[in-house]
């Protein structure tokens, strides 16, 4: 409705700037009537009837009561009639083009906000692989600089895309049925304006596109001094970080004054071959009248006509340039709306039942790139046991319980569930019954309550205050001033190690998932919290089938199975017993760690 209602009122508002001059001209030829009966008094001789009608006889009675009553009601009024309508007129372009620019901005900023979401929410669902190839600050760059350029333009463009094409043909129009010979004369270095334009555009359109790629790299280079303030600050990088932001800045702006320069030039180019056409236009009437010059009427609605034509097709000089920078911009953020999923979502889901289900991993081979990091990964996790993960970094523990989540798919083989294949369950449907709890704790800048809820959202405050007493983090968020309306800050920087990771746990408690996966989940924490943590761990774990990534061996010693890869592959299974007994790679790590 804001659309149609936009593009009518421009319209209106495109013809009532035409009425403008043809209303001022229109006046000045009713009061000021031209003495040489020879020639048209009124310049608009075709209007309509009725309006001729009503012209001749406001003249007429202006004349007479000029003449005999100079200062009369009946000749005042009429004049302040004739001088009223111009204001009016006026006033009511000024309504509509309020109303078009107020309509086809709300409908630009929105369609641009619909598309922000979309692309956000798209770049939510890709694979994990993508994040892995594509930087966050030239992602945040492409969701914020690139959509919001596009809206500026299309909220800029969309006030000139009706009204001044309207305006433009119909003012020519008029000029050309009224005093066709002369404007012809006045126009002819009205085709001579499309070069500055053509050659301009191409220059804005190589310039935005470097421009917003600078521009994503000073989000990424801010990013990454932000987030990694305390090691920019620990090894006294402030200098040699400026440096290089001041660097992407001077490329950024260069490439930004050449958009300025190829922005600027044509404007006053069109305004000197408009003037050029009036210079013309005189001196053409001044040595081909034949001594029969336009009346003053005829002449004011040509100058003013003429300059109503240039003013528009300045304005459509800058919607070509804008329309190139959207271009660009929206060019990039296609790319982004083009690109496909690693982990395709399946055409017929199946249903997924994982409680009381095996987990099976069958024969998997997978790579990043063309390194190798699982080859030929077979295991099988009984419903209900602990079986925990252990070897070297790099070995492919934390992969394995990434391809259970199918953040990716295997290159080969198979992971099952309860007998059916992953890849042919909804990925929403298979994490929905999954509950991590990893060794870099994901809080948010929100409330303790909030990071909780999150394991599962509309959960009542009964339930998290629960969560939290399993997690044996009920004590301490009780002991902040707002208790669970406590706000943490990024990643939880107000909380210490052990207070964030119990969080995490409670949030997965919330979950109440019946497959857990513990990624290291007490390895950054000292003793004393590890201990807090581990209590939280073992009252999380029990009835849920749970698969443990560990590097402190302490912490799986009581794990049904224990599995050691090396190198992507499962060199030993078995419980700590017999692996020690065995006295392979198992053995070998843990006399590493318990050598004192």
């Amino acid at each position: 409705m804001r659309l149609i209602l936009g593009v009518f009122t421009g319209i209106v508002g495109g013809l009532m700037g035409t009425l403008r001059i043809g209303t001022i001209v229109f006046v000045y030829s009713a009061v000021f009537p031209a003495k040489d009966s020879g020639q048209n008094q009124l310049p608009l001789a075709h209007m309509p009837g009725f309006l001729a009608h009503w012209y001749v006889a406001a003249t007429d009675a202006l004349q007479k009561g000029a003449q005999t009553h100079p200062w009369s009601w009946p000749v005042t009024w009429t004049i302040i009639a004739l001088v009223a309508a111009i204001p009016l007129i006026q006033f009511f372009m000024g309504l509509f083009s309020y109303l078009n620019v107020y309509c086809l901005q709300w409908v630009a900023s929105r369609t641009v906000a619909d598309l922000r979401v979309k692309l956000f929410g798209h770049l939510l669902n890709l694979s994990a692989g993508f994040y892995n190839e594509n930087a966050s600050g030239q992602l945040i760059s492409r969701m914020m600089s690139d959509t919001g350029m596009l809206q500026t333009i299309l909220s800029n463009a969309t006030t000139i895309v009706v009204r001044d094409p309207v305006m433009l043909v119909t003012m020519l129009g008029l000029l050309l049925f009224e005093q066709p010979r002369l404007t012809l004369v006045t126009i002819i270095f009205l085709p001579i304006c499309i070069l500055p334009i053509a050659i301009f555009t191409r220059k804005i359109r190589q310039s935005s596109r470097e421009m917003q790629s600078q521009n994503a790299d000073l989000t990424q280079t801010m990013s990454e001094a932000f987030t990694g303030h305390r090691i920019v600050k620990a090894y006294n990088l402030e200098p040699i970080v400026t440096s290089e932001f001041e660097g992407i800045t001077r490329k950024y702006v260069s490439h930004y004054m050449r958009i300025v320069r190829a922005q600027s030039i044509p404007s006053p180019l069109i305004e000197l071959f408009g003037t050029c056409g009036v210079a013309v236009l005189l001196a053409y009437l001044i040595f081909h009248s034949g001594g029969h010059p336009p009346t003053p009427a005829n002449f004011l609605l040509l100058i003013g006509g003429i300059f109503q034509i240039y003013a528009p097709l300045k304005n459509l000089n800058m919607l070509q340039n804008w329309t190139v920078q959207a271009r660009a911009a929206s060019e990039r953020l296609f790319e982004l709306l083009a690109t496909k999923s690693s982990v395709p979502e399946p055409a017929a889901p199946k249903l997924l039942q994982a409680d009381q289900a095996d987990i099976v991993f069958d024969g998997l081979d997978f790579n990043y790139g063309e390194k190798s990091v699982l080859r030929n990964i077979s295991l099988t996790v009984r419903s209900g046991q602990l079986v925990a993960l252990v070897g070297a970094s790099g070995s492919g523990k934390t992969t394995l319980s990434n391809l259970l989540l199918r953040f990716y798919d295997p290159l080969r083989g198979a992971i099952r569930i309860g007998g059916v294949d992953i890849r042919d369950v909804r990925s929403i449907d298979l994490r929905n019954q999954i509950a991590v709890v990893t060794q870099e704790t994901v809080l948010f800048n929100d409330t303790i309550r909030r990071n909780i809820e999150l394991g599962r959202p509309g959960a009542t405050n009964d339930d998290i205050i629960a969560a939290a007493k399993h997690a044996y983090a009920y004590d301490f968020i009780m002991e902040k001033e707002k208790g669970f309306d406590t706000v943490i800050g990024e990643k939880g920087v107000t909380l210490s190690g052990g207070q964030r990771q119990r969080l995490a746990i409670a949030r997965a408690v919330l979950r109440d998932a019946p497959i857990l996966i513990l990624d290291e989940a007490t390895s950054a924490l000292d003793t004393e919290s590890e201990r807090a943590v581990q209590v939280a761990l073992d009252e999380l774990m029990k009835g849920r089938t749970t698969i443990c990534i560990a590097h402190r061996l302490s912490t799986i010693l009581h794990a049904d199975v224990i599995v050691v890869m090396d190198q992507g592959r499962i060199v030993e299974t078995g419980r700590h017993d017999e692996l020690i007994k065995r006295g392979g790679i198992y053995q070998k790590l843990y006399e590493l760690q318990f050598a004192s």
